[in-house]
């Protein structure tokens, strides 16, 4: 990589102005608890922002902390992983570490964990460039409209334009007050359908992106002709024509930049390739599958087709229960990749309450904005918020513990009947109080085989 290169990309993730205790800030709007979790990230992404501020030579020796993050399902891992990219504004993919275990790897190979964010990147960089090229596309896409509406006259030394210029530009005045918006047009449209295929490769059957309309363009960029309406054809047009603004060149190298310096991968279920002792039967393989995944977190090219990526500084988070294994069971070298290791701790009553009210994307929140569209108001008692979290501890300690899901579970079945006859209750207003969920929900605590509300 130049140096020019390295500066733009680190100019593209500049973080100056949040520091750890802000990123912290941000992540309690969504994600209750689990303070030593949310510290490991935050001084994971601020150090992110200080290699930026290296020299290049410098920056490229200094590798990320990779995160392991140990604890029960439903408490905030993956939240964590996921709200931390978006704050990053970076490319984030997230991998069940388990699918790698499938008899003969069926399926894909560890390295298309990269193969998939750079897809990811490749759809963040194209959104953006649309943005850019938006308003020249619009202008683009109004005169190929003004085409297809009014053809442009013939042309002679002796015609006079004035009066087809007056008629060109009430329609134009039309066209963008949307008063011609029904009026059908007929345009045409690229062939959509491409067709697909796999190839088997020695680790399993990766399927192949390739652009075969570019590579045979005689043979699959036909265009056929379609009648749509004019506000259909204006869309049609400007994704069209935003797509020729956009250099697809220019956009991988700048997706490729942006996983290489900003990707983050979150590699869940890591437990489940730990091995146990005696080196037999499927601990064979879970150990072949860390073996494969090491180079990748280690740091090497893996090749996509957008070109090679280097995996040296995305930043890898796993997390795992560690059930019936720990950290250790991993192969040393894996466990070296992760040196900064957090745990997380089991959700309480207290934190199902907070988690219930605080967050910005609270449930409760949720059911109640959803529910408004009807003209139906949804208020939640304190009391019910405290009896929902008690039998939400209640449930998870009868039947398989899912953490914080439960409480979704609970709120679904609590909020059914109102759900349902939602569209004939504009305004009334509900409130849902302790005696409420006690009656809502009183089948489920008695029902001792709750398979149907695990989710």
């Amino acid at each position: 990589m130049s140096l020019d290169e390295l500066n733009a990309a680190q100019n593209e993730l500049r973080l100056e102005d949040l520091t750890p205790r802000q990123i912290v800030a941000e992540l309690d709007k969504f994600v209750v608890g689990q303070h030593d979790a949310k510290r490991a990230v935050a001084i994971a992404l601020r150090n992110r922002w200080r290699r930026q501020q290296l020299e290049p030579s410098l920056a490229e020796e200094v590798l990320p902390k990779n995160i392991l993050m140990i604890g029960p399902t439903g408490v905030g891992k993956t939240e964590i992983a996921r709200r931390l990219a978006r704050l990053a504004k970076a490319p984030f993919s997230k991998v069940e570490a388990s699918k790698f275990t499938e008899v003969g790897y069926v399926g894909r190979d560890v390295e298309s964990m990269i193969r998939d964010l750079m897809e990811v990147a490749v759809g963040m960089v194209k959104d953006e460039k649309r943005e850019s090229v938006r308003e020249a596309a619009a202008q683009r896409a109004e005169e190929r409209l003004m085409e297809l509406l009014i053809p442009a006259p013939l042309a002679t030394p002796s015609t006079d334009t004035s009066e087809p210029d007056t008629t060109r530009d009430k329609f134009r005045q039309k066209l963008r007050a949307g008063a011609l918006d029904e009026r059908s047009v007929e345009i045409e449209v690229e062939d959509s359908s491409t067709p697909s295929f796999e190839m088997f490769t020695p680790q399993g059957v990766e399927e192949v992106g390739i652009n075969i309309k570019e590579m045979l363009p005689g043979f699959f960029g036909r265009r056929r002709k379609q009648w749509v309406t004019v506000a259909e054809a204006r869309e049609i047009i400007e994704q069209e024509e935003a797509e020729q603004l956009i250099d697809r060149q220019q956009v991988a190298r700048d997706a490729r930049l942006r996983v290489e310096q900003g990707g983050i991968i979150f590699l869940d279920e890591i437990d489940k390739i730990a091995g146990h002792d005696g080196g037999q039967g499927p601990d064979v393989s879970r150990e072949g599958v860390q073996r494969d995944l090491l180079p990748v977190v280690e740091g090497s090219t893996v090749p996509t087709k957008y070109g090679a990526v280097k995996t040296d500084h995305i930043l890898f988070m796993a997390a795992g229960a560690f059930h019936t294994s720990k950290p250790s069971d991993l192969i040393p070298e894996l466990q070296g990749r992760f040196p900064i290791r957090v745990e997380l701790q089991a959700l309480s009553e207290d934190d199902f309450i907070r988690i219930l009210t605080e967050p910005k994307n609270a449930l409760t929140k949720q059911y109640s904005a959803l529910l408004g569209t009807e003209g139906l108001t949804v208020e939640f008692a304190e009391d019910s918020i405290h009896e929902i979290a008690r039998l939400a501890v209640e449930v998870n300690s009868t039947t398989e513990n899912i953490g914080a899901r439960r409480l979704a579970t609970l709120l679904e079945r609590l909020l059914d009947e109102v759900s349902f006859e939602a569209p004939d209750m504009d305004g009334v207003s509900v409130s849902i109080d302790a005696a409420y969920v006690r009656r809502a929900l009183a089948d489920i605590v008695k029902d001792q085989d709750l398979t149907r509300y695990v989710l």
